[in-house]
Parts: structure tokens; sequence; C-alpha cells
């Protein structure tokens, strides 16, 4: 097995947990934020749903002169953040199934100026910035779903609104 096999395996069950919470968006709020220093919902979704392949290329990549520049876009539809979803996911697959242990392994670094910001072997920056971050931003969307009223489904264990063990 290699290294990044728990990861694509990780992230293969994630998946299926992360649609359903982006099927939950309406359409009809996408423009909505809780606060004026949030995202909105439409962007905050359809940055969920790119995080997969858009940290999957990063972390293959040799590391960044200065932060990524991932442009936010606005989410036009529920179906175009599913799309997208899908996409990024095929996306995420592939590059990571094409990561050998050794690339897995090797020092993925971010600089600005010369100056190093942050450096981690790719395997940790697969765990930090593209598992826990989705993880982080999903928990987020559950919060500004349950502020527009919308029901949520289950995701580590019984909602309010859903009981996979009821």
């Amino acid at each position: 097995m290699k290294l990044v096999d728990p990861i694509l395996q990780e992230l293969e069950r994630e998946a299926v947990t992360t649609r359903r919470v982006l099927e939950c968006v309406p359409e009809g709020q996408l423009g909505w934020k809780p606060h004026e220093k949030s995202m909105s919902l439409g962007t905050l979704a359809l940055h969920m749903a790119n995080i997969p392949g858009n940290i999957s290329r990063l972390a293959s990549s040799e590391g960044l002169d200065g932060p990524p520049n991932f442009a936010l876009a606005e989410a036009t539809s529920t179906a175009q953040i599913l799309e997208a979803l899908d996409t990024s996911l095929a996306d995420a697959r592939t590059i990571l199934g094409a990561m050998d242990d050794e690339r897995a392994m090797g020092m993925w670094s971010m600089s600005k100026d010369g100056k190093t910001i942050m450096s981690m072997p790719r395997i940790a920056v697969l765990r930090n910035i593209l598992l826990n971050h989705w993880y982080h931003h999903r928990g987020q969307m559950t919060v500004y779903l349950r502020l527009l009223g919308v029901p949520l489904p289950s995701v580590y264990g019984p909602s309010a609104d859903e009981n996979p063990f009821g």
C-alpha cells in the first residue's frame, strides 16, 4: 500500500458526506451571508467543491512563492456546485493516485520573497490543507444551512433532522 492510499480512502468516504451537505444548498440563497465579513453561501459551497482538486494540484507541485491565489467564485446553481465537486474529486483521484511514496514524503514549501513561510512533507499538506481544511468548511457550511432553516443531513452521527441509527 502506498502512503497516499489512506488519504484517498478517507477522501472517498468523506466525499459522500460532503456531497450530501452540498445537495442541501438552496439555490435561492446562494448570495446569502451570515455576516458582512463572511463568504456567501454560494462562494463557500463552490470553494468546498473545488478543494480536493485544487489542493491535490497544489501538493503535487514543487511549492509556491507566495500564497496561492484561488479565485473564489460565486456559484450560480446547486448543479454547478455538484458538477464542480465531481470534477474536483476526479482530479484529486488522478493526481494522488499517481503520487508515489518518495513524492508523498518529499518536502513542499511556500515562501514569500525568498523566506520560507511553511514547509512540510506533501503527505502532511494532504492531511492538513486538503482534508482538515475541507472538514472545517463543511462544518462552517452546516452552520450556514442551520441559520437558513435547512434540514441537515447526518455527518458523523445524528443531526437534529436526520438519525441514521433510528
